[in-house]
């Protein structure tokens, strides 16, 4: 109300000075003004169209809370059967939906794809990690033996040149001793045949064990070069086929995008699951369609003005409680929607009141500004 005053005023009193005196350009203002006011009806009585449309909507809302109330005891009855089925199946599909995903939709996919060829993957992708370890174990034991036979071949190598430094020194040690022997025969004029007999028999004794030692580390060396060989050609060996398990194991894990059997099993489980899971909400969605059908099939029988709301208001159905409060949000709402279309009808009438007293100062422009007026009334149908 206030706007079309403030509108009003700023039009009439808008003029032209001109030496003094106030040249006012009636015709054109006049009729600028009503057109404003005009314009700003138009808007108002689209808002109150459709503030009594939607006033309408709530008042048939409520209309139908009142026939399902007043609805037969077995009639009603029949009517919570369904209901009770919807909320029951509705609350499932919730739960599935709030179910967090054990499987990504790129994983389903793929053994969806695949799930002619996943069992069988499986246990070979299985049998070949078991064989990849057990080459792995094979491969430790062989270069566990080669190390072993290297540090046999290194000590008995050791020990024969110790032994070769030895024999040397035994040598040296009975050519001196013999020296002595001879000066000693010759300075002491002594028997010196049992001493050289002697130092023979024991440098012999010595000498030989030394070499039958030499002899057998010689013999260890060579037997140690040859298990290192043998344990390096079967090494060679296992690792090819090392290499090619291996081939054979990240390919799979490549081509499943996984790290393991373990995993691909894992995977392959909750794919299973899902699909379960699917199947479920599947006839979970089938039911819900069909009850939800024959609620709003029964609802429709009393001429309702919407029976298929109450597929999303159910426990309204089923709870005389939440009925109630149903209607008492509905009944707030259309006490507001009542206000406000109050509010738009005075707007409009005070705007309506401005252009009449708009007549009355330009009353020479009558004529057109009712002209106006009529035409607006035919379009917004305001009286």
């Amino acid at each position: 109300m206030g706007l079309f005053k403030r509108k009003r005023k700023k039009y009439i009193a808008e003029a032209m000075v001109e030496n003094g005196e106030f040249v006012q350009t009636e015709k054109k203002e006049s009729r600028h003004v009503a057109m404003e006011y005009c314009e700003q009806i138009m808007e108002a009585a689209k808002d109150l169209e459709e503030t009594k449309r939607e006033y309408r909507v709530v008042t048939d809302y409520l209309t139908d809370i009142q026939m399902i109330e007043e609805l037969p005891e077995p009639d009603m009855k029949k009517i919570q059967e369904s209901a009770q089925q919807v909320q029951n199946l509705s609350e499932t599909k919730d739960i599935y939906r709030a179910k967090e995903k054990t499987i990504s939709d790129a994983q389903f996919v793929q053994m969806d794809q695949l799930q002619d060829e996943i069992p069988d993957a499986i246990g070979r992708l299985k049998a070949n990690e078991a064989y990849q370890a057990a080459i792995k174990r094979d491969m430790q034991y062989l270069e566990g033996e080669k190390n072993e036979w290297h540090i046999h071949q290194e000590s008995r190598s050791k020990e024969y040149q110790i032994l070769q430094r030895v024999l040397y020194g035994m040598v040296a040690l009975f050519v001196v001793a013999v020296i002595a022997i001879v000066v000693l025969s010759k300075v002491i004029r002594l028997d010196v045949q049992m001493w050289l007999f002697g130092a023979v028999l024991v440098t012999g004794g010595v000498c030989g064990g030394v070499l039958l030692r030499m002899q057998n580390d010689e013999r260890e060396v060579k037997k140690s070069q040859a298990s290192i060989n043998r344990a390096i050609t079967l090494l060679n060996g296992v690792k090819l086929k090392y290499v090619n398990i291996t081939n054979a194991v990240d390919y799979a894990c490549e081509k499943y995008h996984v790290h393991n059997a373990n995993e691909l099993n894992y995977i392959w489980k909750q794919y299973l699951e899902a699909v379960k899971e699917r199947e479920k909400f599947q006839r979970t969605n089938e039911d819900l369609e069909y009850f939800s059908s024959r609620l709003i099939r029964d609802l429709h029988a009393y001429h309702l003005y919407d029976a298929k709301i109450w597929v999303h208001q159910t426990k309204a159905l089923l709870d005389k409680k939440e009925m109630v409060e149903v209607k008492h949000e509905l009944l707030i709402r259309r006490q507001k929607l009542r206000d406000r279309i109050d509010m738009q009808i005075d707007s409009i009438q005070g705007a309506k009141s401005e252009i009449e007293k708009l007549i009355k100062d330009y009353s020479q422009h009558e004529g057109e500004i009712r002209e106006i007026l009529n035409s607006l009334d035919k379009i917004c149908g305001v009286s």
